[in-house]
């Protein structure tokens, strides 16, 4: 049978590359968690963030030219597999963000995991001489690995390595080999004996036939989560072109976010927006899992994890961003909750993944990890809350080499096969010149009616 030889052989090939990536993201998370309890202890570290800055950046410098483009070369390559991806891109991300979170910069570790898996990938592929829609699939499968290994979500780590790839189309071809690698990656990870975070809420929504006003809050909120994903999308891209275009040299650009970081903690008096954010150095601090709990939360905590991430990451420290978008989507629907009138527990939850659908782009993969982090029971309102966040976050995403196979509900028509970069140079384009336009009417007024 053709289908049986086809699964026995990919399990052949992806059972042992799915143990080494679980493995790996196994020390990856128990070295992160070690230097997080490490920097709550030792405060001091903080200071030394525009240094850790510097080693990353040279680093990257001296040997990281080729992997530099971080999770879009992983997205590249699927696209259009050619060159390969170099193998030390999984130990120059697991370094440069290892000093990161020691040092206290924000971001999280999806990036990590999903560089690490792909470049595995690739490195394993050589042997076996895959090329073409069958070296597509293995690093995809890398990926899921990857991603369902270090959140403890299988399900949701298959479907979003599929779906992060194109917009607007699914290969359900690539399914069944990525749910196999997230599914032993995750276990891989297990069988170390690493624990996640355990995130639970106690609040039930009502249905829509007994609460239709219940349904309206869930919709406005997740406009706001979908604009909040665009504009941490946005001013993480402007921070990135910012430093580079104010510091030429690439590796004094994480020196000068460092101070800015530093700079934002003096300010705020609080060391609550550094590192993952998924719990807090002391007991009342801001954390996902406070807003979580339901208890109050400062309603600007999520726009001050937004700014504290998009400097991290925008200088050119390593990591992810998909934990901070959970802090930000967490504290972000608490606040709503409270303002609306709704249980601020629930909204916090659908916060978490409905701002990653909307930065991401990935509506069905971020319904299925609100499923898996908190139960079936709000399945309906994770589906509405991560659809709607991604479409009013409109053409743009922290993964600027997704290809858009088809605009969005409300977009401009787009060519087939634009890339995010492409659809946003494109707006800024329009942008310009409709202003340019709008300016040139004004001019022509003014001068009309200032003429004798």
């Amino acid at each position: 049978m053709p289908q049986l030889r086809y699964f026995l052989k990919g399990a052949l090939i992806l059972i042992p590359l799915s143990i080494i990536i679980g493995s790996v993201c196994a020390f990856f998370l128990w070295s992160l968690e070690a230097l997080t309890l490490l920097r709550w202890e030792q405060p001091w570290l903080l200071y030394f963030l525009p240094l850790g800055g510097w080693l990353v950046g040279l680093l990257y410098q001296h040997y990281g030219q080729s992997v530099v483009a971080g999770n879009n070369l992983i997205v590249e390559q699927i696209h259009q597999p050619g060159g390969g991806i170099p193998k030390r891109m999984a130990p120059l991300v697991l370094m440069g963000t290892l000093i990161t979170h020691l040092c206290g910069g924000s971001a999280g570790r999806e990036g990590t995991a999903v560089q690490m898996g792909g470049s595995i990938a690739s490195a394993m592929a050589s042997p076996f001489k895959l090329e073409g829609r069958a070296l597509q699939t293995f690093l995809m499968a890398g990926v899921a690995a990857g991603f369902g290994a270090v959140f403890g979500t299988p399900v949701a780590g298959a479907v979003f390595a599929i779906e992060v790839v194109a917009i607007g189309q699914l290969n359900y071809k690539n399914l069944l080999p990525c749910l196999m690698a997230a599914f032993v990656g995750n276990g891989a990870c297990a069988w170390w004996g690493i624990h996640h975070t355990s995130y639970a809420i106690h609040s039930t929504a009502p249905t829509f036939q007994a609460d239709p006003f219940f349904g309206a809050k869930v919709i406005l909120a997740a406009m706001a989560f979908g604009w909040a994903s665009r504009l941490f999308s946005e001013l993480a891209h402007g921070v990135q072109r910012g430093f580079a275009w104010l510091i030429p040299v690439a590796s004094l650009r994480p020196v000068l976010g460092g101070v800015v970081v530093i700079g934002l903690v003096a300010t705020l008096g609080t060391q609550d927006y550094l590192g993952l954010g998924v719990t807090a150095p002391q007991p009342d601090g801001i954390s996902i899992v406070q807003a979580l709990s339901g208890q109050w939360v400062d309603p600007w905590g999520w726009w001050w994890k937004l700014l504290f991430t998009a400097v991290t990451i925008g200088s050119g420290f390593k990591g992810g961003e998909v934990t901070p978008l959970f802090f930000m989507g967490a504290a972000l629907g608490n606040a709503l909750g409270w303002f609306l009138g709704a249980p601020p527990d629930l909204l916090a939850a659908l916060g978490l993944v409905a701002i990653f659908a909307g930065a991401a782009n990935t509506p069905i993969a971020c319904t299925l990890l609100g499923m898996e982090l908190f139960g079936a029971e709000n399945a309906g309102y994770f589906a509405l809350a991560c659809l709607i966040a991604y479409l009013f976050s409109g053409h743009t995403g922290i993964y600027l080499s997704q290809i858009l196979i088809r605009s969005k509900l409300g977009g401009p028509n787009l060519p087939q096969h634009t890339t995010l970069r492409m659809a946003r140079q494109h707006q800024n384009s329009r942008w310009k010149t409709q202003w340019a336009s709008r300016w040139g009417r004004i001019q022509a007024l003014l001068t009309r009616r200032i003429k004798p």
